[in-house]
């Protein structure tokens, strides 16, 4: 499947985004902890939740979670302090996402856990029991996602759990998300210096938990605004908190420094966000991405557009994704006439060098949900792009596309004539 995005002069509207994946994720797991579980609401609609979903309903012999690589992190741990024998698997892109890290973190706190294929990545064999826990050093420079796993089962062991994260601590944001979210369900966890959190044997609270829509759903948004250059454009965005415990909430500063004003309005359950574009832009951008690495690629797509160089760096992560991102994001990028460098493998700098764009680029989504989302904006300085395999957004955002149509962009199928 193939799109075509054209898009309009003007936006006035109200998109409503899709729940947090990443709160829905942890809520799931933490209710499924908890004695009498209570069913989170306003839950992600996305695939990587819907995986985790269906596994905690149905516990089948074997669990397969697809593409979502949240999911397999999660049910990882999840699965090694729960009753029962499991195959956890997923997609073949899966299956060459490592695992090691956690896996052996898990058998040093005492869990069943081996390799049905090649060592250290999945698939996994997953036998469940409780586990003793204690103290334990883990990288702290991977995925934060490893993290959270551990921490949300670590109540449920013998002894606790003393965690000690060794180098520089990426997405430190979705850590502190993941304590936050604990703490809603009863739990003491703390920060016991900037590497160590420690957190007691305790019992999950059952209890109802509303779910905050995605600020990393609503950057696409930011990028639209910012294209347009239009005062007369905003764009209405509910469910979105004023002091979110989301790390992507960081995209009102980013988008600050370009010109879009964020203004909320109504408080809890009824808060929304308005975004508008005033004239300011700076003569360069330089970011540090250690704790929002989700928001990258839209940033590393619009400041060409823009005309504005850019150094970004904290994105050493990115390669281990859905894809390899900053490889997938060179190569997409260079159709549409820009050059972007990698200075090692965690910077990003495009100095302004461009070359010779193609007249109708097609954009190849590497089965990633944010290649899709970051480059259909850029039809607002391009005209019109392509984007291919575009059902790749249920991954995250399920509805983007008639979103999209809703504020007025023009998405037609594909065709050798256009």
């Amino acid at each position: 499947m193939q799109y075509i995005i054209t898009p309009p002069a003007h936006i006035n509207t109200t998109i409503h985004l899709p729940a947090s994946k990443s709160i829905s994720n942890r809520a799931l797991i933490l209710s499924a902890l908890s004695a009498n579980a209570i069913c989170p609401e306003n839950l992600s609609d996305c695939d990587d939740t819907a995986v985790i979903v269906k596994a905690l309903a149905e516990r089948p012999a074997t669990i397969d979670i697809q593409a979502a690589g949240t999911a397999m992190r999660f049910m990882t741990a999840y699965l090694s302090v729960s009753e029962g024998e499991h195959i956890l698997t997923g997609t073949e892109r899966m299956q060459e996402r490592p695992i090691k890290i956690l896996v052996e973190a898990l058998r040093f706190l005492g869990a069943d856990i081996e390799y049905v294929g090649k060592e250290g990545y999945p698939p996994l064999k997953i036998k469940g029991k409780r586990l003793e826990g204690g103290s334990i050093e883990v990288a702290g420079n991977v995925s934060s996602q490893y993290i959270s796993a551990l921490l949300m089962i670590a109540p449920m062991l013998k002894n606790g759990l003393t965690l000690k994260l060794l180098d520089s601590i990426v997405s430190r944001p979705y850590i502190d998300l993941t304590l936050h979210v604990m703490h809603q369900y009863g739990i003491e966890a703390e920060w016991n210096d900037m590497e160590t959190i420690t957190i007691p044997s305790q019992t999950y609270e059952a209890m109802p938990y509303f779910v905050e829509n995605d600020w990393t759903a609503a950057s696409y948004w930011y990028e639209i605004i910012t294209l347009l250059n239009d005062k007369e454009s905003q764009i209405m965005l509910p469910g979105l908190f004023n002091g979110s415990r989301q790390g992507d909430a960081g995209i009102q500063y980013i988008f600050s420094l370009l010109g879009v004003k964020t203004t909320f309005s109504g408080d809890g359950q009824q808060s929304q966000v308005c975004i508008s574009r005033q004239q300011r832009q700076p003569t360069r951008l330089e970011y540090d991405f250690k704790n929002q690495p989700d928001l990258a690629q839209t940033l590393i797509a619009l400041c060409p557009l823009l005309n504005l160089p850019f150094r970004f760096t904290g994105l050493s992560n990115l390669r281990i994704k859905e894809t390899d991102r900053v490889k997938a994001m060179k190569i997409e990028m260079e159709k549409l006439g820009y050059i972007i460098y990698t200075n090692n493998d965690e910077e990003v700098v495009w100095d302004g060098e461009r070359c010779v764009a193609q007249p109708l680029p097609i954009i190849d989504t590497y089965d990633d949900h944010r290649m899709a989302m970051a480059f259909a904006p850029l039809s607002i300085k391009l005209g019109r792009i392509g984007i291919n395999h575009p059902e790749v957004v249920s991954k995250s955002y399920p509805n983007f596309w008639q979103d999209m149509q809703k504020a007025g962009f023009k998405i037609t199928p594909y065709t050798s004539n256009d």
